[in-house]
């Protein structure tokens, strides 16, 4: 299935599919699970467009894994081109906001980690980032302070509100754009909270963002 930006009313969004801009470590409960060392800049990796699915699409988990984990992180769809861009330059640009899984390999990634070696099989494999479909940027009263929630087969995973970010969406925005251009149609994941776990097949997946909107997915 060839993946296309669209909105939560059923509207096809006509901004081009471009690249995923992820942060890593956004959250410190996250960072002390996985007993990791709290970073001091944000750490900024890329996911290809090819990475990009839709949320309904069964999750095919690679063959070179044992160990699939969610990440479930708030998804900023970006509108227009921002380079170097201020706070408000940042907000202007926002065409939407969604949830998105950030699919990681966590047995590949720490093989690469302890070998020194950047994380793209274990982060931007294709279909490593399934997607929910976009909300307006007015819909949410404030994304900075909205619950992000992901059951899986009936049980909560991860619950949490995007208010315990260490690094605020439209600052972290910022940030990114001093190094990359963000174009329209690109697509910003601010982090994942704590609860990160393997997926296996025959998962059922309920993804929940600010209590009001909800999406499903399946692990193939």
């Amino acid at each position: 299935m060839t993946y296309q930006h669209v909105f939560n009313d059923g509207s096809v969004c006509d901004l081009p599919v471009g690249k995923v801009v992820c942060v890593g470590r956004n959250y410190v409960d996250h960072i002390k699970e996985l007993d990791n060392p709290m970073p001091t800049e944000p750490i900024l990796f890329i996911k290809p467009a090819t990475s990009l699915q839709p949320i309904s699409q069964p999750i095919v988990i690679p063959d070179f894994t044992k160990d699939c984990h969610n990440e479930t992180e708030l998804a900023v769809l970006i509108g227009k081109q921002i380079t170097r861009a201020s706070r408000d330059e940042v907000q202007a640009a926002v065409a939407g906001y969604g949830l998105a899984l950030d699919l990681t390999l966590r047995d590949v990634q720490k093989t690469l980690k302890e070998k020194g070696l950047p994380w793209e099989k274990a982060k931007a494999f294709d279909g490593s980032c399934p997607m929910t479909p976009f909300i307006g940027p007015d819909e949410l009263a404030d994304p900075q302070d909205t619950q992000l929630k992901l059951e899986v087969n009936g049980q909560v995973r991860q619950n949490e509100s995007t208010k315990l970010m260490i690094n605020k969406i439209f600052d972290l925005i910022v940030y990114m754009s001093g190094f990359f251009t963000l174009l329209p149609g690109d697509v910003v994941i601010t982090g994942t909270p704590a609860g990160v776990a393997g997926l296996k097949s025959g998962d059922k997946l309920a993804l929940e963002l600010d209590g009001r909107f909800n999406f499903s997915a399946s692990v193939a």
